[in-house]
């Protein structure tokens, strides 16, 4: 059985692409042993994440999110059970504005001031 959550929190600080790259190769490395996939969007320093994974690992993600000092004023949006990953490959995509992916970030997804990409209007759908 596997479990989605969805929430959104806002960034403590403002990110730029060094530390969002660092943030994001850390919770892929993370998600991969925990058997976690999902969506990461970023804009206007406000996060929405998409996580899914066994209902254990969601749990114990969720848990260590909430502790997270990179952002606050979490709010969970969407939780339940689902039949299939939405994200299943990528242990942590990420969407953000073009000018946020210097690294050239693989699983990066942009958003454009006209409106997003299908994979970043995946994640902040909150049809769980």
């Amino acid at each position: 059985m596997l479990e989605r959550l969805l929430y959104r929190s806002k960034a403590t600080n403002t990110l730029g692409s060094l530390h969002l790259f660092n943030m994001l190769s850390e919770a892929r490395a993370k998600n991969a042993r925990m058997g976690i996939t999902g969506h990461l969007l970023y804009t206007e320093e406000v996060f929405v994440q998409c996580i899914e994974g066994t209902p254990e690992a969601v749990e114990s993600l969720w848990k260590s999110l909430k502790r997270d000092h990179r952002h606050y004023d979490l709010e969970l949006l969407a939780r339940g059970p689902q039949e299939t990953r939405r994200f299943g490959d990528w242990t942590m995509a990420f969407s953000s504005y073009p000018s946020l992916n210097r690294f050239n970030m693989p699983g990066f997804f942009s958003v454009e001031k006209e409106g997003m990409s299908a994979e970043a209007e995946r994640c902040a759908q909150a049809d769980i």
